[in-house]
């Protein structure tokens, strides 16, 4: 072999690497730019990806202590290297909603409490006005005229005569209070300022008819209408004898005739009251009063035997409730 041979032999390597160095270039240089152009969208993608979840966990893991940060992103931005991209705003999460939901309630709440409140004043008012109209319109508008003083008297049905008062076995028997009526003195009729006076006070209207006379009866002689009164507790005792407070208008009959300077008729209320029960709610009474009309009446002998037979009875009431009266009495009698 010759050397021209050998060179030409020893280079042909060398050629045959630059030819495959140089189609390598050329082959892989095309390759190269498609693949990197890809790449940068990818890592962009992948960079929106990682940020929207660091994101999403600040938003459902909020805190104000340090341990949790704000969104690197906001709703309606990018992160910082992406391209833009249309997003939502996070939805808010089923806690937020059931927090809303219940602050609504609580201000329906609060006013619907509020409208019940004024709802149950403006009742409690319009209650109180329909009270006071009942009670006006039942005052009466027009009254027969009321009986003079002398007239009630003698329509008032005397008691039956009797022939002991009340008895105290240890002492004696009390002798009949059956004064001779003293003739009954011309009285004028009431005039325009008395009835318009007692027009004025209301009579109750309850479900119990009976209480309602006798109640009546009592504002009368409350307000110092005793003729009204005696006639208004007359109708009581005579239509509702069987009632239960059948002793206190007894009773009150008696006061009403007492307090009108009629003593004699007022003791024959006090004694039918005592005898007809004495364990009346009224019989103490009674038979307290029975003693001061005796004392109205100047009767010494009658008054001290009622209020014996009063303190032997009802020590209880003598000591008790009726104490101050017993004792005004007593002194004003001498007792054996």
């Amino acid at each position: 072999m010759t050397p021209t041979s050998r060179i030409t032999t020893g280079n042909l390597p060398l050629r045959l690497a630059g030819a495959l160095m140089v189609a390598a270039t050329v082959v892989t240089t095309p390759l190269a730019a498609p693949a990197l152009a890809q790449d940068a969208p990818a890592e962009t993608r992948i960079r929106k990806i990682e940020a929207e979840i660091r994101a999403l966990q600040r938003k459902v893991f909020p805190g104000g202590d340090g341990r949790f940060f704000e969104p690197e992103i906001a709703p309606g931005t990018t992160p910082q290297g992406s391209a833009p991209a249309s997003t939502n705003a996070p939805s808010a999460t089923a806690v937020t909603d059931i927090l809303v939901r219940l602050d609504t309630l609580e201000r329906q709440l609060q006013a619907l409490t509020a409208r019940s409140e004024e709802q149950a004043n403006a009742l409690s008012q319009m209650e109180l006005r329909l009270t006071a109209l009942e009670t006006a319109g039942n005052a009466p508008i027009t009254t027969a005229p009321v009986l003079p003083a002398a007239q009630t008297a003698t329509t008032t049905p005397a008691p039956a005569v009797t022939t002991a008062a009340a008895t105290r076995p240890p002492v004696q028997t009390a002798p009949a209070f059956t004064p001779a009526p003293a003739p009954a003195p011309a009285v004028a009729a009431p005039s325009a300022a008395r009835l318009a006076a007692v027009q004025a006070i209301a009579k109750p209207q309850t479900a119990d008819a009976g209480d309602d006379e006798y109640s009546y009866g009592f504002r009368l002689w409350n307000a110092g209408f005793f003729p009204e009164a005696r006639q208004q507790l007359t109708k009581f005792v005579e239509q509702y004898p069987n009632h239960p407070r059948i002793s206190f208008g007894r009773n009150l009959l008696g006061r009403a005739f007492l307090d009108d300077k009629m003593p004699e008729d007022a003791a024959r209320w006090f004694l039918k009251n005592y005898q007809a029960n004495k364990g009346g709610d009224r019989a103490p009474d009674s038979l307290l009063y029975l003693g001061k009309s005796m004392i109205a009446m100047k009767d010494t002998r009658k008054a001290c035997i009622a209020l014996a037979e009063f303190a032997e009875t009802y020590p209880l009431v003598a000591t008790g409730r009726l104490a101050d009266e017993y004792r005004t009495s007593l002194a004003q009698v001498k007792c054996s």
